[in-house]
């Protein structure tokens, strides 16, 4: 057997004082990839995106943030779970389609699903509710193509059935008709 020149292991014998140098270390490490964090990210959609212009150029789909929304919350807050923008009505001026519900950690809380306009110079407002939160129905697939707005509502077949479980669901649209949105249904309500 041939013995090595170099101590033996030596580096295997760590001391509490080497434990607390990496612990420093690492601690320092996290500090600064918390201190050096890139430029929050910004998304923009031209308005050709859309197909949507003005006559004066290219109009903005209304921003759904600081927006209040008709839905009771108490003091959890409401969260905009999903948005598309269009023009709904036809007049050159992109409308944008919200879903909303109450902001909590557990459960399927009911949505409401609501029509943003903006006038010039204006906050955006609401001008018409899809789905009404008393329905007990929760929304997904929310898009907005050729003016037609989609979505799938899931609902309940009964006060029974546990409020964290739709057992109910339906594929829906609607579309702008003379001065109210029709809804249309695709495939019916269907069990889940």
């Amino acid at each position: 057997m041939q013995t090595s020149a170099l101590p033996d292991l030596a580096h295997t014998g760590a001391k509490p004082v080497h434990w607390l140098a990496t612990a420093a270390a690492m601690a320092a490490v996290v500090a600064l990839a918390g201190l050096l964090q890139p430029e929050a990210a910004t998304a923009t959609a031209q308005a050709s995106e859309h197909g949507t212009t003005s006559g004066s150029g290219t109009a903005a789909a209304p921003d759904p943030a600081g927006v209040v929304f008709p839905v009771e919350c108490g003091s959890t807050g409401q969260t905009v779970t999903e948005s598309a923008p269009g023009d709904l009505d036809g007049d050159g001026r992109p409308e944008t389609v919200v879903s909303v519900r109450c902001t909590t950690g557990f459960g399927t809380p009911p949505s409401g699903v609501y029509v943003l306009t903006q006038t010039d110079g204006a906050a955006p407002r609401v001008v018409a509710t899809l789905v009404d939160p008393a329905d007990n129905q929760s929304v997904t697939g929310l898009a907005v193509q050729d003016g037609t707005v989609s979505a799938t509502l899931f609902g309940y077949s009964s006060a029974d059935v546990p409020r964290c479980c739709p057992d109910e669901r339906e594929s829906v649209s609607w579309r702008w008709k003379g001065n109210a949105f029709v809804r249309s249904t695709g495939d019916g309500a269907a069990a889940v």
